[in-house]
C-alpha cells in the first residue's frame, strides 16, 4: 500500500480530461476507483485555490470537479476543509455550473466590479484565508491527510507509471532481460 497520494493519482491524470467540458470530463473520471477520484479532484482544487484562489479555481477548467473535490476532502477526513468548499460552491447557487462559460459569467455576476482574484476584497477572499489556514493544519495538513487516506488503498495493478515503471526499466537493463 502506497504512502504517497500521487501513485493513485498518476496512472489516470493524462486520461481524466478537465479541459473539454463536462461530459468528457465525467466519461473517464467516472472510470476511476472512488479513491483515486477523490485524492484527484481534491489534488485539482488545492493546486488552484493555492495559485489563485477559488476565482482561480472556478474560473478555469478544473472547477469542472468542484463537486467532486468538495467529496475528496470529506473522504480524507478534512471536514472544515469540505465546508469551505462547500462554501465557495453555494456561492453558484443550485445546479452546480460545471460549465466552464457558465461559471465565468456567474462569477462576473458575483464580482462584477472585477477585482482580481488576490484582491482583498475579492468574493472569495474570506474563503481564500480559511481553505488556506485549514488546508496545512486540519488533520495534520492535507498531504497527511491524503496520504493516510490512500495508504488503505491498493495502488491500481496492471498500470506502470513513474517510479515503478523507472525502476522496471533499469532492472531490465541492468540484467538485460525480455520484457
Amino acid at each position: 500500500m502506497s504512502q504517497d497520494y500521487w501513485d493513485h493519482i498518476e496512472p489516470f491524470w493524462d486520461s481524466v480530461n478537465i479541459h473539454d467540458g463536462p461530459e468528457e470530463f465525467l466519461l473517464h473520471f467516472t472510470e476511476m476507483p472512488e479513491h483515486a477520484a477523490h485524492l484527484f479532484a481534491l489534488h485539482w482544487c488545492a493546486t488552484e485555490v493555492c495559485g489563485g484562489g477559488f476565482h482561480q479555481f472556478f474560473f478555469g477548467s478544473a472547477g469542472v470537479l468542484g463537486p467532486e473535490a468538495l467529496a475528496g476532502f470529506g473522504a480524507i477526513g478534512m471536514p472544515r476543509t469540505a465546508a469551505v468548499v462547500a462554501a465557495a460552491i453555494a456561492s453558484f447557487g443550485e445546479p452546480y455550473p460545471r460549465d466552464r462559460e457558465e461559471r465565468q459569467d456567474a462569477l462576473r455576476a458575483l464580482d462584477p466590479e472585477g477585482a482580481c482574484a488576490a484582491a482583498p476584497d475579492s468574493a472569495f477572499a474570506e474563503l481564500d484565508r480559511e481553505f488556506h489556514d485549514l488546508l496545512g493544519r486540519e488533520k495534520g495538513g492535507m498531504k497527511s491527510a491524503a496520504a493516510r487516506y490512500a495508504a488503505r488503498f491498493p495502488v491500481p495493478e496492471g498500470l506502470l507509471h513513474g517510479k515503478e515503471l523507472l525502476n522496471r526499466l533499469l532492472g531490465r537493463l541492468r540484467t538485460q532481460q525480455p520484457w
